[in-house]
């Protein structure tokens, strides 16, 4: 059962209104309703870990990645050879580096800070921000409880979730992904995945009900989507997801 907030507890509710065909009337709530740990994040074996609670715990996209099926191993591989690995490389450093800086000023609006600099920046990574920020976030986040908030499940992985709160309604993570072409949601596994691992952990440390994730998502083309699982789906997903971390840890172990 959710926990009653003490009275004590503060909550900020930010105005957002900026340029008018940016930023129209946007209100958001902040509540400190959880606190989230501090960690620090490191590379073990090529690999990001959380230290975190006197441990190392290995990230959710770090076991996402070492249980790949074969046929994802193959396909990336085939993609490499097609491409060639210089330019994969190439592609893989841009998109990183294009979502960073989408994730950092997605944080930045939701923290109600802006940095003019940015926003005179006509760049691919701000213009998908407000895509995410006008389609994905306006009218529908009514309250924040965490931004890149550390979530873990004790003795066994960490991750950043972007944000968690309300959403539509329903208590929620959401992710913010950029991609360079649309995606079908058949396609979109390691999304939900990742998503699913990190509502369960925050279910499990803080006896807290969250029963949706949200992935909202950009193209370099500006083309903004979303997808939401919950109910049986969800479950489906988590349970899927464990699976995942078990054959993490039996693969170290051999």
């Amino acid at each position: 059962m959710l926990k009653n907030l003490p009275t004590s507890q503060k909550k900020l509710k930010i105005n957002f209104n900026s340029s008018p065909n940016t930023f129209i009337n946007n209100c958001m709530e902040w509540n400190n309703k959880f606190t989230y740990p501090k960690s620090s994040r490191s590379i073990i074996n090529g690999s990001r870990h959380y230290a975190l609670e006197g441990s190392s715990l290995p990230s959710v996209t770090t076991i996402l990645k070492a249980t790949q099926s074969e046929e994802d191993k193959a396909g990336i591989a085939a993609w490499k050879e097609r491409v060639g690995h210089k330019e994969a490389e190439r592609i893989k450093n841009e998109a990183s580096n294009r979502g960073n800086s989408m994730h950092s000023y997605i944080e930045q609006f939701l923290l109600g800070k802006f940095n003019l600099d940015l926003l005179n920046q006509e760049s691919k990574s701000k213009k998908m921000a407000i895509e995410i920020i006008d389609k994905g976030l306006k009218n529908k986040l009514s309250e924040i409880w965490g931004a890149e908030a550390t979530v873990y499940y004790p003795g066994k992985y960490a991750g950043t979730a972007d944000c968690i709160g309300i959403y539509e309604g329903k208590e929620t993570i959401l992710d913010f992904k950029q991609s360079n072409k649309p995606k079908k949601q058949e396609y979109i596994d390691d999304y939900f995945l990742q998503v699913s691992g990190y509502i369960l952990a925050h279910n499990i440390v803080y006896n807290s009900r969250i029963t949706q994730g949200a992935i909202l998502l950009c193209t370099v083309d500006g083309l903004f989507q979303d997808f939401i699982i919950e109910g049986d789906k969800l479950i489906n997903f988590q349970n899927k997801f464990l699976e995942k971390v078990e054959l993490f840890y039996s693969q170290l172990r051999k």
